[in-house]
């Protein structure tokens, strides 16, 4: 399912912002039904909106990044680029939790670099001010998408009375608001331009931003570190088969390389971080 979060993205045919406002105003939705059809995962939801709020502005710069990022570079390598998260949330642990580094964490940083350097870094000079600019994008969201999941692990072990679901219905509607307002700045309209868009917005919001996200937080406290690893990692790789699918992405043998060294440096860092405390891209 969240895969083809960048496919939608790209499918909406609107604004980067618009869609990732209306990402969360169908999640916003689907979360409201869903937590009125089940009365226990409404529990808390009445309480700690000012930690929401924190949450939801990195989600916000997240989404935001994450969205240009898609518009310059294709659905495909952006996510690849937003999943360097992992690498992010075990140096913070590193350096703030006096967490111990597990030799995969090296091999995996190694190996995601020479990864990026194939894509990227080989044909910098020759590369567009846009793809450039998409690269540091999806930089950008993998340091917010960071900051995100620091702040919502915090925020629920300080509160743990407050179900995971409302948390997020919460998180939802903070960061549809924020996009809002910033869609409004750039001049952007709210019109919905197509059926296609209709369709390419709600399966964003529905698939992506809520059942995803429910499936993923209830299945990883049950499964082995390793098979996280393994399962997360589908939804990288599939982006960028999507990508070349659906938008004939072009990748020569040395970035094709380059994409599979990033891919087994990602799975890495997962194994390092423990699976459970990254989730990939959604």
């Amino acid at each position: 399912m969240i895969s083809f979060a960048a496919v939608f993205v790209r499918l909406s045919d609107m604004p980067p912002t618009t869609s990732g406002f209306y990402r969360m105003v169908f999640g916003a939705s689907a979360w409201l039904v869903l937590l009125l059809a089940v009365p226990a995962m409404r529990e808390g939801w009445q309480k700690t909106w000012p930690s929401s709020i924190l949450i939801g502005a990195f989600f916000c710069a997240d989404i935001w990044f994450w969205h240009q990022s898609i518009a310059f570079i294709g659905p495909g390598l952006s996510t690849l680029l937003a999943n360097f998260q992992v690498f992010i949330l075990t140096m913070v642990g590193v350096v703030f939790f006096k967490e111990h580094v597990h030799w995969r964490f090296g091999l995996g940083v190694g190996l995601a670099m020479a990864g990026l350097w194939l894509l990227f870094g080989r044909e910098w000079t020759e590369l567009s001010l846009q793809a450039r600019s998409g690269v540091w994008l999806g930089l950008l969201t993998a340091c917010a998408y960071a900051l995100y999941l620091l702040s919502l692990r915090g925020f629920q072990i300080k509160h743990p009375t407050v179900r995971p679901e409302a948390r997020l219905m919460q998180v939802t509607l903070c960061c549809g608001v924020m996009l809002g307002i910033i869609n409004g700045i750039e001049g952007h309209g709210f019109a919905i331009p197509s059926t296609q868009s209709w369709l390419a917005l709600i399966g964003l919001g529905l698939f992506c931003q809520v059942l995803g996200w429910l499936l993923i937080t209830k299945s990883l406290p049950q499964l082995p570190a390793a098979v996280v690893g393994l399962l997360l990692l589908i939804q990288p790789a599939a982006s960028v088969g999507w990508d070349v699918w659906f938008f004939e992405l072009d990748l020569s043998t040395g970035k094709a390389l380059g994409a599979g060294l990033a891919l087994v440096g990602i799975y890495f860092g997962l194994r390092a971080s423990r699976g459970s405390d990254s989730i990939a891209k959604p």
